[in-house]
């Protein structure tokens, strides 16, 4: 590729995704050291991730992105035998199935990968039929295309992640040209499925893909004290991050100074709960100027969006946008108390390095549409 091409990366955008990796870096040391071992050793990992993603980002970030389209079908069908694989040969990572681990490396979360893999598949099969998604009999492949994939990962059973596969779906179905009615219909058909389906669990005991405690983690939110066990079982977690969140206050306790975190009261404190670190160590302020740099990214790359030269390059943007925002929204959610506990990690800032890479990944690619989205002189 041209070095002229690198003139019109979207400097904005690195800057804001660069900010928001120095300060996750930064919460991170906090949120670990107190685990035993090593305090730097969580660290080191997420860096070595934020480096392998970067390098993974620039790397296609260089080639033109409009040539992915013809290997849609291709990234699809390994995205189904990769969820699949994780069946049958995963490991087990809180309660599901979901990693998979291939001699000495380290062990992997396929559902991360298979994000990116299917927002580009399913890109490239809107795309192909701009114009014809006026009616049910229209819109339904769609929804059996991304249906498969949330089948399989609400097998494992990973809830949340399967949640990210129906925000991803609907988003880009509307940014497609579905019609926006059918699309209603459709979500409240569902949301009176599952209405119906955990009434038949509760009332008869009806199976459902969910471990029992699974789905006492989902409820408990609503009103954590009332757990069953006088807030020490299922409401536990919520609780304890509604009291970090608080203590905070207007300017926080101050970097190692969180008293739930460092008293290793707040659980899961460095992957699902990061956010309530933020806010009990860097309080109101802190936690405000992390949204405040989530919606400037995203609204940048929407940005980019709208100025792709075609429509497979903006659904795209638009998937992985839709990707991010419900998983900043549900995890922040279920941090203060919104939102069910699905285990989703906040992006760029909790610990994992599928996460880290994968989302990097999609940073690359949307840099790849921007670049391309300018008229280019040589």
């Amino acid at each position: 590729m041209d070095t002229k091409l690198f003139k019109f990366v979207d400097k904005p955008l690195l800057l804001v995704l660069f900010i928001i990796l120095a300060l996750g870096l930064i919460v991170l040391t906090s949120a670990t050291m107190g685990i035993a071992g090593d305090p730097y050793s969580y660290v080191k990992r997420q860096f070595i991730a934020i480096l392998l993603g970067l390098g993974a980002a620039f790397f296609i970030m260089r080639y033109d992105y409009t040539q992915l389209g013809r290997f849609g079908v291709v990234l699809y069908i390994l995205s189904i035998m990769l969820l699949i694989a994780v069946l049958f040969l995963g490991s087990e990572v809180k309660g599901s199935t979901r990693a998979l681990e291939i001699g000495p490396l380290p062990a992997f979360q396929p559902s991360e990968l298979t994000k990116i893999f299917l927002i580009v598949a399913f890109a490239d099969f809107l795309n192909k039929r701009r114009g014809a998604l006026d009616t049910l009999g229209q819109i339904l492949p769609g929804i059996i295309f991304m249906g498969i994939p949330f089948a399989l990962i609400l097998i494992q059973p990973d809830l949340g992640t399967a949640l990210v596969y129906i925000a991803i779906a609907v988003i880009m179905l509307y940014a497609a040209g579905a019609n926006p009615r059918i699309l209603l219909a459709l979500i409240l058909i569902g949301i009176g499925f599952i209405a119906f389906t955990l009434f038949l669990h509760f009332r008869y005991d009806m199976w459902i893909p969910l471990d029992s405690y699974q789905l006492n983690r989902l409820t408990a939110f609503i009103d954590p004290y009332n757990d069953g066990f006088g807030g020490r079982g299922p409401g536990w977690n919520t609780i304890q991050s509604l009291i970090a969140v608080g203590s905070g206050g207007l300017a926080g306790k101050g970097l190692f100074n969180g008293t739930q975190v460092q008293l290793q009261f707040l659980p899961e404190h460095h992957t699902d709960f990061i956010f309530a670190v933020i806010a009990e160590e860097l309080g109101f302020i802190g936690a405000a100027f992390l949204i405040v740099l989530f919606a400037v990214f995203l609204l940048r790359s929407v940005y980019i969006a709208y100025h792709a030269k075609d429509m497979f390059g903006t659904l795209v943007v638009i998937g992985v946008c839709a990707m991010w925002l419900f998983h900043i929204f549900e995890n922040i959610g279920m941090s203060i108390g919104l939102m069910p506990i699905t285990g989703l990690p906040l992006p760029f800032i909790s610990y994992g390095g599928s996460a880290m890479v994968s989302n990097l990944i999609a940073v690359g690619l949307i840099l790849s549409i921007g670049i391309r989205g300018r008229k280019i002189i040589f």
